[in-house]
């Protein structure tokens, strides 16, 4: 949630509830009064992605093996003065908070715009001031802590109240996070992730009892307070004529009123009526209609945590049931909802539990342009895929009713978001129907194996390929899967596309850490931008999917730190569109141009075979010029011509190769070098040559 208004309050009018503290302090007084106890702090994942994301590139898709590096420093901090931490993200969105989550979607949107805006213009990333992280960033943050081994979870309910429940049940040091509704809790004390100082272990504590104190309120008023203020349940334009009177009547009372008065003013209502206040009767004296008032209760309820009383509400009608009543209980079977439901807490498996409960999933804003009208946004590209796997997770029999409509609420361009989008189950088309999901899940033998493998390529309809696919590492594979079915799904991508997307595979499987980091691009261009979102989208269906199919892989090696880096992509898609050769786009590499001919012949000729050939782009017209990006410094502006692509159609001939438009990036420019292959950095298993598409038979289909 978050109360408006309360934390610049709290900041500027009442300075000794913001108080400096020591974390090693903290946590050393913790063991005195805890004996045998860890110190253990509850981390709010969400309010913490903008800290934890501090590369310099994010609007390419992401430097995601960067990231995980300064994921790892984050943890290792902690650890080394004995704190251990517990990280929780949002698993769902209740329906109370909809209004106001798509109020924050929309408003993201069109800092987008002008994110893109700014890319035409300038050929170059947008400041800070018009920061919009990673696509996907969320999602990949839980997977990625997971594999660090910290312990974290997903929330099956509002995520504020499973963190304070957390943290008061399990008497922890502290809530770092950035959301003053841990102000309004009675759990564990509230620390600042935004004041938070790694090299110095330090932050501020957010007092509460101070406040209580500053306001003459008890801790029982607080959550009165934070819903007659405004919050995500209770909208603020709900109580404003309550508010103007509390200010007009504060202002009665006392000549010298402080700047920020409506906060007092609210408190002193509330202090003035203590002695009214009769149980649940204890909003009965205000004067509002009754719809108004139950929300206010229903607010004030939302901050009760399991053993805890209000003299503002009736507390009897509380619930702290732990069990979430699941809507699509007469599709599945119970253990199966329950082995969901287990791995979605767990932070191990992707929207099977949000469909199979609620049938609802969610995705938020991902960087693209309104502006585009070829490429496919990615909620409507990948929805074939995600009927697909509905159609696997509810699955209906003959003579039995339809399986419900799963309910999308996916943020794109031009979605005003009024309503979700109503998508039918599709069922993947496999011979003998649908496999038994208890079987995938479940099943342990060498036939379930294969059948796990099988149906995660049907949910894609490319369930042909398994014998191909599967001669790949998994990360090759993930790579090259999505590479033809975005390819199939949109016919605007073009040869120079495909050969960004596999020469960039290839070549970040063999790169350390510290040399993606070295990868610089010359300008950065609005389409490829896209492209790096698109793929990076199309990860979180690869995991959604292979926790719907019972893992056939690895999920890590699902990961974009495993398979993707957006410098280095958008580097191989500008030499790509530029007309460079293999042995550039693939770093003077011999056995990674190999490679990358075995996984683009199998692309082409997957695609050949459905009836899709791809061509190379048509001309694009110039821009304007951008200065490199990339390894943290701010190297000098050169100028470069950026071309935009004006939605002509592919040229007849096939064979066509754009000339070289301007200064090409020089080698030293894309750190280019020609690596020779380290024996055992990675292990590469060579899909076979597809003599087909060289030699095309005429009987092939």
């Amino acid at each position: 949630m978050g109360v408006k208004g309360l934390q610049g309050f709290v900041d500027n009018a009442i300075p000794r509830a913001c108080i400096q503290v020591d974390l090693r302090e903290m946590a050393e007084q913790h063991r005195l009064a805890q004996p045998g106890q860890v110190p253990t702090l509850v981390v709010d994942g969400m309010a913490c992605l903008r800290i934890w994301y501090r590369c310099q590139a994010w609007v390419q898709g992401g430097q995601w093996r960067e990231y995980l590096h300064l994921l790892e420093q984050f943890v290792g901090a902690f650890t080394a003065v004995g704190i251990r931490l517990v990280f929780f993200f949002d698993g769902v969105v209740e329906e109370n908070k909809r209004e106001e989550w798509v109020k924050r979607r929309l408003k993201v949107n069109k800092d987008i715009a002008r994110v893109f805006q700014y890319i035409k213009l300038h050929g170059q990333q947008p400041g800070k001031e018009l920061l919009c992280l990673p696509s996907g960033l969320a999602t990949f943050s839980r997977f990625a802590l997971k594999s660090l081994g910290q312990e974290t979870w997903s929330t099956v309910r509002e995520a504020d109240y499973e963190i304070a429940s957390y943290a008061l049940q399990h008497n922890c040091m502290g809530i770092l996070s950035q959301d003053t509704d841990f102000l309004i809790f009675d759990t564990a004390p509230y620390l600042s992730v935004n004041c938070l100082r790694l090299d110095r272990m330090s932050t501020v504590m957010f007092s509460r009892e101070m406040l209580c104190q500053a306001l003459r309120l008890h801790l029982r008023d607080l959550p009165l307070l934070a819903c007659i203020l405004g919050n995500d349940v209770v909208p603020e334009d709900q109580f404003h004529r309550l508010r103007s009177d509390c200010v007009a009547e504060y202002r009665k009372k006392f000549s010298q009123t402080p700047t920020h008065n409506k906060v007092f003013a609210v408190a002193e209502f509330i202090s003035s009526n203590h002695s009214q206040s009769r149980g649940y009767q204890g909003m009965a004296w205000l004067l509002l209609p009754d719809t108004k008032r139950m929300l206010l209760e229903e607010g004030v309820r939302k901050y009760l945590l399991p053993g805890q009383k209000s003299t503002w509400v009736n507390t009897d009608s509380v619930s702290h049931a732990s069990d979430i009543m699941c809507k699509m209980e007469g599709f599945t079977s119970s253990d199966i909802l329950q082995a969901a439901k287990e791995k979605h807490m767990r932070a191990e498996c992707l929207m099977v539990y949000n469909v199979l409960c609620d049938g609802v999933v969610e995705c938020s804003n991902t960087l693209e342009d309104e502006e585009d009208k070829q490429l496919l946004p990615q909620a409507l590209l990948y929805r074939p895929a995600r009927a697909h796997l509905y159609g696997l997770l509810l699955p209906t029999s003959p003579g039995c009713s339809p399986a419900p409509v799963v309910k999308e609420w996916f943020v794109f361009p031009r979605n005003p978001l009024h309503e979700p989008d109503l998508v039918s189950p599709v069922p993947l088309g496999q011979p003998g129907g649908n496999p038994d999901l208890g079987a995938l899940w479940f099943g342990g033998d060498a036939s379930v194996t294969a059948l796990r493998m099988s149906t995660f390529l049907a949910v894609f309809n490319l369930q042909e390929l398994t014998d191909n696919l599967q001669q790949l590492d998994t990360s090759l594979m993930a790579v090259t899967l999505l590479a033809i079915y975005i390819s199939l799904q949109d016919s605007s991508v073009f040869l120079e596309d495909i050969d960004a997307y596999l020469s960039q595979a290839v070549c970040v499987m063999g790169k350390s850490y510290t040399e993606l980091l070295c990868t610089r691009v010359v300008r950065v261009d609005s389409r490829a931008v896209q492209l790096g979102s698109l793929f990076v989208r199309g990860l979180t269906v690869l995991i959604a999917a292979n926790s719907a199919c019972g893992f056939p892989f690895c999920s890590d090696e699902l990961m974009p730190w495993k398979t993707f880096d957006g410098l280095l992509f958008h580097s191989k898609y500008l030499l790509a569109h530029s007309g460079s050769p293999e042995l550039e786009l693939l770093e003077g590499n011999d056995s990674w141009v190999l490679q990358f001919r075995q996984l683009k012949d199998l692309l082409l000729e997957t695609c050949r075979r459905k009836g899709r050939n791809i061509c190379r782009a048509p001309p694009r017209g110039p821009s304007a010029s951008g200065k490199l990006m990339g390894d943290g410094d701010n190297p000098p502006e050169k100028r470069h011509q950026h071309f935009k692509h004006p939605g002509q159609p592919c040229p007849p001939n096939q064979n066509y190769r754009p000339q070289s438009r301007g200064p090409r990036p020089s080698m030293q420019d894309c750190s280019y070098r020609p690596r020779s292959r380290h024996p055992g950095r990675q292990r590469y298993r060579l899909a076979p040559r597809w003599p087909m598409y060289q030699h095309p038979r005429p009987d092939c289909p």
